[in-house]
Formats: structure tokens, sequence, C-alpha cells
């Protein structure tokens, strides 16, 4: 079983930054993709960001040459730093593992604001 714990959201103007941390439990974060996902009210869960165990990366197009996803393997952490953030980046974010099958965090909230 792994679990996912989800922190550094919050609310910020448009144009500034965050940075969210995954940590994941379990001995086979090195072997695992990690990603991050969100979702808005009455919204589908959409793939933000995916890295694989080699470190290649994926984005959403929204999202290039803003966000940037990257993982410690020593601490099982996955990160999410986010730049010039838009109001329409706001949305619950969740951590997202495949080890087998999926895993989810329990989600962090990012409020952007005009």
């Amino acid at each position: 079983q792994v679990q996912l714990v989800e922190s550094g959201g919050g609310l910020v103007q448009a144009g500034g930054s965050l940075r969210l941390s995954c940590a994941a439990s379990g001995s086979t974060f090195s072997i695992s993709t990690m990603g991050w996902f969100r979702q808005t009210p009455g919204n589908e869960r959409e793939p933000v960001a995916l890295i694989s165990p080699g470190g290649t990366r994926n984005y959403v197009d929204s999202v290039k040459g803003r966000f940037t996803i990257s993982r410690d393997n020593a601490k099982n952490t996955v990160y999410l730093q986010m730049n010039s953030l838009k109001p329409e980046d706001t949305a619950v974010y969740y951590c997202y593992s495949y080890q087998s099958r999926d895993y989810w965090g329990q989600g962090t909230q990012v409020t952007v604001s005009s």
C-alpha cells in the first residue's frame, strides 16, 4: 500500500509562485511514475504533469513553460514548481503514483486570485 501526502497549496496572486510537495510511503518510489492532476468543481480530474522513473517529463500544454515537475528519490518526494500562476490554475491538485495500480493523495487547494 502506498500513501501520498501533499503539501504546499494555498492562496496566491496572479503571477505568483507556489511549490507543491508530495511525500510517498513505501520502498518502490524510485521505480514509480509520479505526477500531479488537478480538478475543478463539475469537471473531470486532468493530468498536469508526469515524471517517469527515469526522469522523463510530460506536461499539459496549458502549463508548459510555467510549471516544473521534479523528484527526489532519496526523499521519496515529488514536487511541482508553479510559476506565473493564472486564475485558471485554481483547482484542487492531487498527487499521483503508479505502482501496478493508481494511487492518489488527498488533494491540496490552490487558489490564484486576479
